[in-house]
């Protein structure tokens, strides 16, 4: 899954540009990033993640004594989540997409037909007329949205935002805005708080 520390390799299937590609956790020791293999996996560790932090030996052949699989940088954009949310009902698929100017990231669940569903009122009326999810409750669904960090949101992107010239920009403005399509998620400790991250670079 990891390339090298730098650059974290994406997964083999493209995803959609602003949407989450990798996803990473923090040790609660070391502090070392780790990367976690799926979706799945990934909001297991985050619905419990007070109750049971990670630590790097919870990945196979792993220990504290290793280099990080991914560092923290503003070469991508890093948001704060909310820990222990719930864990996405078997079926369902969350999804978080980043929005092309970088103000705020949309949650929306995708039920087992491929319906989209954007609210909490959706999910109820879905839930309501499928009485095969009888045992899925409401409260399993959340649309809380991640904080992005503004101090690591690409140049280019803040001179766009904030209109303040039409240029190319600098050397490093256009060598950020380079950095192929990348967005990770993650979980994160800081100072003995839980932080929860995302993590993109966008063309």
């Amino acid at each position: 899954m990891v390339e090298s520390q730098e650059n974290p390799k994406p997964s083999a299937k493209k995803s959609t540009s602003g949407s989450i590609d990798i996803y990473a956790v923090q040790c609660g020791k070391c502090h070392k990033w780790r990367v976690i293999n799926s979706q799945e996996e990934y909001e297991d560790i985050r619905s419990n993640f007070s109750g049971n932090p990670f630590v790097c030996s919870r990945k196979p052949d792993i220990s504290c004594e290793d280099a990080a699989d991914i560092e923290y940088d503003a070469s991508r954009t890093w948001v704060l989540d909310k820990p222990n949310l719930p864990k996405t009902p078997e079926g369902f698929k969350r999804s978080l997409v980043l929005r092309r100017d970088f103000t705020k990231l949309d949650a929306y669940y995708i039920a087992p037909s491929g319906k989209k569903m954007r609210t909490r009122n959706e999910i109820a009326a879905f839930l309501e007329a499928n009485p095969e999810y009888k045992g899925v409750s409401i409260s399993e669904f959340s649309f809380h949205c991640p904080k992005i960090m503004e101090e690591t949101i690409p140049e280019h992107v803040e001179k766009r935002v904030s209109g303040s010239g039409s240029g190319s920009g600098s050397n490093k403005n256009n060598e950020r805005s380079r950095i192929s399509s990348l967005l990770v998620m993650g979980a994160r400790f800081y100072l003995g708080k839980l932080l929860f991250n995302v993590v993109c670079s966008c063309d």
